[in-house]
């Protein structure tokens, strides 16, 4: 394949939409969260991760696995945890059955946070879907995101 290889030109193209897509998505929702709740796209991804684990086997997430879900460095996620807990919205604590470990849980204020956001984000995600799905370029990526149904 050439860099004028039309393949390669149409696949670049296709990458351009989806990260267009993306950045426009995610900055609708970042004005909608910070004007009406004071938090971040990340901040709010953090908080529903951690909100998700549970006790028991598996239920809680290790820093790797959290930086992985909010797409973010092990040390900027830390970085995030820290400027939440300063917030009274998330906890640390050292793992019973592992001193090395660190859990990090949602305090009772943080999960009342993102139950408050929860409406703001969903509602911005779809304006933001619903103003994409005009543009002839981005309307094909707005139907394959409508249409997924995952568990994540």
């Amino acid at each position: 394949m050439t860099a004028t290889d039309p393949a390669l030109t149409a696949l670049a193209q296709g990458w351009c939409a989806l990260s267009l897509l993306h950045g426009r998505i995610e900055a609708h929702i970042e004005r909608a969260l910070q004007a009406g709740h004071d938090l971040s796209v990340r901040e709010y991804s953090l908080l529903d991760v951690l909100s998700r684990q549970h006790d028991g086997e598996g239920g809680h997430l290790q820093m790797k696995q959290v930086a992985d879900a909010v797409v973010l460095s092990q040390s900027a996620t830390t970085r995030l945890v820290t400027r939440l807990e300063d917030r009274g919205l998330l906890e640390r604590y050292l793992c019973p059955t592992d001193r090395r470990g660190i859990y990090t849980n949602v305090t009772e204020a943080g999960l009342r946070l993102l139950e408050e956001a929860r409406p703001t984000n969903d509602g911005a995600l779809r304006e933001a879907l619903d103003e994409a799905s005009l543009s002839p370029e981005l309307a094909p990526l707005v139907r394959v995101v409508e249409s997924l149904n995952v568990a994540v």
